[in-house]
């Protein structure tokens, strides 16, 4: 017998006691999203956009049902075969394709789901006139739009229209590192991605962090060899991208460009950053046209699940683009999701954390969640305190600076990472620890100089806020000790632990730590950010402070 698995609507209950639970798993991640991860047993919700990003990856009703049917321990309801059979069955019943004669066409052999979509309120002036009872014109500019409203109105389309080829410019992978001289190649996760992305010529990879995202990002560009657009969260980020393609690829520094707040550099492959391009002026986005202004052919969307909403407006003009999206986790908490799947693309592959750690190409991770105690004239102020305030209260305890303090002591001779959310918390944790901190007033250069002291291990404790969130390189660091969070954010758990994921030298694990208030929204948060992990296999620990303390496992 397999994993136990009861099926109630669509909801699907994994108890996980059991040697296949991995393999259910991975299984149920394919088309179900975690809901919830109580220690034994994981809730997953079986949602249209999960089931169409299943449906698009090439899995088909039937391979779905048989994972429920042949793990299930009860009888699966009727019902819900029948639900997913023809929820499955609405993605690719309208396509998108190239006519030669009118240009962009919909096609559907389902004449009344036409006729329903044609009547829509919202979709019908974009839609041109009627070919013949199967096919109707499309407005060339209405590609992106048309393709959002598919989806909220529950018939997905499937888009083949193909892709312009853009500019010419050739890009080639090098064969060896020029900074180690050792030869290297893609590993065969990353050839998959870069196969399954290029097949379907656009769309999101899903990859843990440290596990090689811009590397498929720059085979994507040398299978395209043409003029790229990347975009990126950050200077720091551009810059790294830049570096890590000057040693990859045949590019030369003057073949690319950094498009950021200090450089308007276009040039054949151009790194542009998110604020940049959202800057407003007059109430305009005057460099938003940079990511229709040149004849691209091929945009990457580094960590495509910050995507801002300006970008996502103009990319919806751009479905004629090759359009790759990179990301560790395709959970964006203002539930766009839906978004990313109509305009950036379906997932086109997706490499659980654990089946990559198991290879060797992540650090394996130990996962402690460490519960501090408030006195009980804290827990008098939280209290009575107003429910916008009760966050910020328990985040940012003051008793959670000795934890933390004892926390990085216990891992001396470690690069350490302390992590927070709040300013003045970071502060004082920059002051008790005599350590720098790193927050996003602090300026690109001083930046660089700490992340590469940070490397180097000139500096073993570097104090961070959000800022370092995403797209830094920080290869030595293994320990991360988090104060706080952005509320219940399971985005930003899985971006945090992947500052620790990159392989050490040494063969050494990772270790992070979230030091939670008990008894308070911080503990309920937490155990919402820990939903994404969960998904992933990675287990909490959950220890009490004054019990570590007491027992020595906390220096003094």
């Amino acid at each position: 017998m397999g994993p136990l698995i009861v099926q109630s609507d669509r909801t699907v209950l994994l108890e996980l006691d059991h040697e296949d639970a991995d393999e259910a798993r991975r299984e149920l991640a394919a088309f179900a999203e975690l809901e919830r991860a109580p220690e034994h047993v994981h809730t997953y919700r079986i949602t249209p956009l999960g089931l169409w990003n299943a449906r698009a990856a090439g899995l088909d009703a039937e391979q779905v049902l048989d994972v429920l049917l042949t793990r299930s321990r009860f009888p699966v309801p009727h019902a819900l075969l029948v639900d997913i059979d023809e929820t499955m069955s609405r993605y690719g019943r309208l396509v998108l394709e190239k006519d030669p004669v009118h240009g962009l066409v919909l096609r559907c052999h389902d004449a009344p789901v036409l006729e329903e979509i044609a009547r829509h309120r919202k979709i019908a002036p974009l839609l041109g006139p009627r070919i013949d009872g199967e096919t109707t014109v499309v407005h060339a500019s209405a590609r992106g739009e048309l393709k959002q409203l598919l989806l909220t109105v529950g018939w997905p389309a499937e888009d083949r229209a193909g892709y312009v080829d853009g500019t010419p410019h050739p890009i080639s992978l090098t064969e060896t590192d020029p900074v180690s001289g050792e030869a290297w190649a893609l590993r065969p996760y990353q050839r998959r991605a870069v196969e399954n992305f290029w097949a379907g010529g656009s769309g999101v990879v899903v990859l843990p962090c440290g596990a090689g995202k811009t590397l498929v990002g720059a085979a994507a560009m040398a299978a395209s060899s043409t003029t790229t657009l990347v975009l990126v969260t950050n200077t720091v980020s551009a810059r790294q991208w830049k570096a890590e393609l000057l040693r990859r690829t045949t590019l030369t520094a003057d073949e690319i460009g950094e498009y950021s707040g200090a450089l308007k550099e276009v040039r054949p492959v151009t790194i542009a950053t998110y604020q940049v391009l959202t800057a407003r002026r007059g109430g305009i986005h005057p460099h938003l046209e940079l990511l229709d202004g040149h004849d691209w052919g091929l945009i990457v969307y580094d960590e495509v699940h910050l995507l801002p909403a300006p970008v996502f407006r103009m990319t919806a003009e751009l479905q004629a683009r090759r359009r790759l999206g990179l990301t560790a986790t395709l959970v964006r908490e203002d539930h766009r999701e839906g978004e990313v799947f109509s305009l950036i693309g379906p997932k086109r592959y997706d490499a659980p954390w654990r089946e990559i750690e198991a290879q060797g190409h992540i650090a394996p991770a130990d996962c402690v969640e460490v519960r501090v105690e408030l006195p009980v004239g804290d827990r008098m102020a939280y209290a009575s305190a107003e429910d916008a305030d009760r966050h910020r209260l328990a985040s940012s305890s003051p008793h959670k600076l000795d934890v933390a303090a004892r926390l990085v002591a216990r891992h001396r001779g470690e690069p350490v990472l302390v992590i927070g959310q709040f300013l003045d918390q970071l502060d004082e944790l920059g002051a008790l620890l005599d350590a720098p901190v790193l927050k996003g007033s602090t300026s690109t250069a001083r930046r660089e100089r700490l992340f590469a002291a940070f490397r180097a291990g000139e500096l073993p404790v570097l104090v961070v806020s959000k800022v370092a969130n995403f797209s830094v390189d920080l290869p030595e660091a293994s320990v991360a000790v988090q104060v706080s969070g952005a509320f219940g954010s399971r985005q930003e758990e899985a971006q945090r632990l992947g500052r620790l994921l990159r392989p050490k030298r040494d063969g050494r694990p990772a270790t992070f730590y979230t030091v939670v208030a008990r008894d308070t929204v911080d503990a309920d948060y937490a155990a919402r950010r820990r939903r994404f992990l969960a998904e992933q296999g990675y287990a909490y620990r959950i220890l009490d402070a004054a019990d570590l303390a007491a027992s020595g496992e906390l220096p003094g």
